[in-house]
């Protein structure tokens, strides 16, 4: 696997670097602004993109916009997000398949982070639970959850972690059947018609995430 790693802190960057090679990763690219990132993944052409939300020159949100303009060129392409902060602004405009947002003092393992990579690179989702709680801060009353059942949002709030119906059902102690049923249930709740599964969980997880 080969990423782009976009990061204004040398340490931190240096850190992620050593981090990867050690898991078999290769760094083909360690930039420190938004308009380099753009310029290393369209240069490369990696298999994903390790990206801090707040970088040069105003320290805010420069990540995440370049991000998106990644995004804009490679639709598909899959990118981390790996910041100490929950940027709303631009966050929910990045959730879907191959992305992953952590916060970085929620790292702690390195054989989490290393398969959190893994699992972005190969189209999943790996969504920090605090980013969730968040990002579903700013929805609004009378929205279609509301008609959920409490178990079908807890089962909604796992698939939003990037979580499989295998983990989901080990967490909440159930068998694989009861969760693909909830998950029929929010489908049909949600007005989620007949369509690939995996596109009806992006939809889902956008939904939970207040789009």
């Amino acid at each position: 696997m080969r990423v782009v790693i976009a990061e204004d802190s040398v340490l931190l960057r240096e850190g992620l670097a050593r981090l990867l090679a050690d898991g078999g990763i290769e760094t083909v690219a360690a930039v420190s602004d938004g308009r380099a990132l753009v310029e290393a993944v369209l240069q490369h052409e990696p298999d994903l993109a390790i990206v801090d939300v707040r970088m040069p020159p105003s320290h805010t949100d420069e990540g995440l916009r370049a991000a998106l303009k990644v995004r804009a060129v490679r639709p598909d392409f899959p990118i981390l997000v790996l910041s100490q902060y929950v940027e709303e602004r631009y966050a929910g405009d990045l959730i879907g398949k191959a992305v992953g947002y952590l916060l970085k003092e929620r790292v702690a393992d390195v054989a989490e982070f290393l398969e959190a990579v893994r699992q972005v690179a190969a189209g999943g989702t790996v969504i920090d639970p605090e980013v969730v709680v968040q990002l579903l801060s700013r929805q609004r009353r009378g929205a279609p959850l509301d008609s959920l059942s409490p178990r079908e949002r807890e089962v909604l709030a796992l698939m939003a972690e990037g979580r499989s119906n295998t983990a989901i059902a080990a967490r909440l102690v159930v068998t694989e059947g009861a969760v693909e049923k909830h998950i029929s249930g929010i489908f049909a709740k949600l007005a989620l018609g007949p369509a690939p599964e995996d596109h009806r969980r992006v939809l889902a997880v956008l939904t939970y995430l207040g789009r």
